[in-house]
């Protein structure tokens, strides 16, 4: 009777833990099979979007001939340039080699703008300016979305000033370097007659804020794009996805200034980081706990931005947990996500039933107005996983399991990593690289 009793007994042992959730489940948002498949996918993809010295992308434009590795921002036959911002959105993803970091960063900086001018369409391009993205053919910086034109960039269309993102993710892009390689002494190389160091603060100083301000403003007459991944959406006002990377900048050049044993300099840009953490929240939280996206045109609550402040660690405690509730929910209702890809506006909170933003060129449930997007699924995780790790779990198993039933290497007819997509139909974009480097980034690293 007793061994019936202990056999009985160790049954419904081996019944509970057979239903609890392994270690690797709990500790992190995905199984170890699931991350090593993110992994593998996410190293072929970043391999997939190099562009090799000399090497061709599409017709139309010579090979590469910039004298190093390029990082475009997907695979296949598109993309014959350099962007920026999608290359330092994947640096944490941990798989750029030092020496491509390297050449990528000096090539930033040889193509930053040293004379203001004015292009024909009109636009101004101050000094100090980043590109948006750089041929790889002829090297010649593009400072505007939407056309691969030197001559003819810009227009009211794209902006009359430069994106303001890329400034700041130039910043990023030094620092991650900075983190690599044992020796800060690059900082003080000259590129074409000015260090380094000083190119980073003379984008630093791009973006413009109102008088004595530290948010990053716009309005229509000198309207820049707020952020590569909604150039089509026009944002005026106090921006708050671009006030965001700068307050990581901030961090980024205090600490920059640090080694290189500026001191007041180091302070100043401490400071200013400590008022982008408050006034960010307070300009732009709603009651809710979402960050609208500006103050002026489009002032709606903005997934993207929100959840970017929650990982970077500027919105805190209750009023952090009650963003992060929110998403939750949203998540949980159906607003928010579709196969573990991310709007950039709630489906609930959509301008009207024509159009997700305020102001768009793209038409509703595609691109930027309303498909979802796989690049802030990690971020989304890291917040939903503040308040319930097990939901954030579920969000992270549906990105994956759509990314194993379309994954690219199966064959021709199969393209994930998409950019974007929506249920409708509308995908856009095959092997596109912050699809899975930029949720890897957060995956691989994040204990929540």
């Amino acid at each position: 009777m007793k061994n019936y009793r202990f056999t009985l007994f160790l049954f419904f042992v081996c019944l509970i833990a057979m239903s609890l959730p392994s270690k690797a489940q709990t500790t992190g948002y995905l199984s170890k099979s699931d991350l090593k498949f993110l992994k593998e996918l996410t190293k072929e993809v970043m391999d997939s979007s190099r562009i090799l010295p000399n090497q061709k992308i599409t017709e139309g434009f010579g090979g590469n001939s910039t004298g190093g590795v390029l990082i475009r921002p997907g695979g296949r036959a598109c993309y014959p340039s350099y962007w920026i911002r999608d290359y330092a959105m994947s640096l944490e993803s941990g798989m750029v080699t030092k020496a491509e970091q390297h050449h990528m960063l000096e090539l930033t900086a040889a193509t930053q703008c040293d004379q203001t001018w004015i292009s024909s369409t009109g636009s101004f391009i101050p000094a100090g300016a980043i590109a948006d993205h750089i041929r790889i053919d002829d090297r010649k910086p593009i400072y505007f979305p939407g056309t691969y034109d030197y001559e003819t960039q810009g227009g009211k269309t794209w902006g009359v000033v430069p994106p303001y993102g890329d400034q700041y993710f130039f910043i990023h892009m030094a620092y991650y370097y900075l983190q690599t390689t044992s020796s800060s002494d690059f900082l003080l190389q000259e590129i074409n007659g000015i260090r380094l160091v000083d190119r980073l603060e003379m984008a630093y100083k791009v973006p413009p804020t109102k008088r004595d301000g530290v948010l990053v403003y716009t309005t229509d007459d000198f309207r820049g794009v707020d952020f590569g991944f909604r150039d089509v959406i026009t944002i005026t006002g106090e921006l708050a996805f671009p006030s965001i990377l700068k307050y990581r900048a901030s961090l980024e050049m205090a600490e920059i200034y640090k080694l290189i044993n500026k001191t007041e300099k180091s302070e100043t840009y401490s400071a200013i980081a400590e008022k982008l953490k408050t006034e960010i929240p307070s300009t732009f939280s709603d009651d809710r706990g979402m960050l609208l996206a500006s103050t002026e045109k489009s002032n709606q609550a903005d997934v993207w931005s929100t959840a970017l402040a929650v990982y970077f660690g500027i919105l805190e405690g209750d009023d952090m947990k009650k963003t992060c509730q929110y998403l939750s929910d949203a998540y949980k209702n159906g607003s928010l996500a579709y196969k573990g890809n991310i709007r950039h506006v709630l489906t609930t909170d959509d301008f009207d039933e024509s159009s997700a933003w305020e102001f768009s060129l793209a038409k509703k449930q595609t691109y930027q107005n309303g498909a979802y997007w796989a690049t802030p699924t990690g971020w989304v995780c890291h917040a939903i996983a503040k308040v319930n790790p097990t939901l954030a779990q579920q969000l992270a198993k549906e990105y994956v399991d759509d990314l194993r039933a379309n994954d690219f290497r199966k064959g021709a007819e199969f393209n994930a990593p998409y950019e974007c997509f929506h249920e409708t139909g509308n995908a856009q974009n095959p092997v596109y690289l912050t699809s899975v480097s930029c949720p890897y980034a957060v995956f691989k690293s994040d204990k929540k």
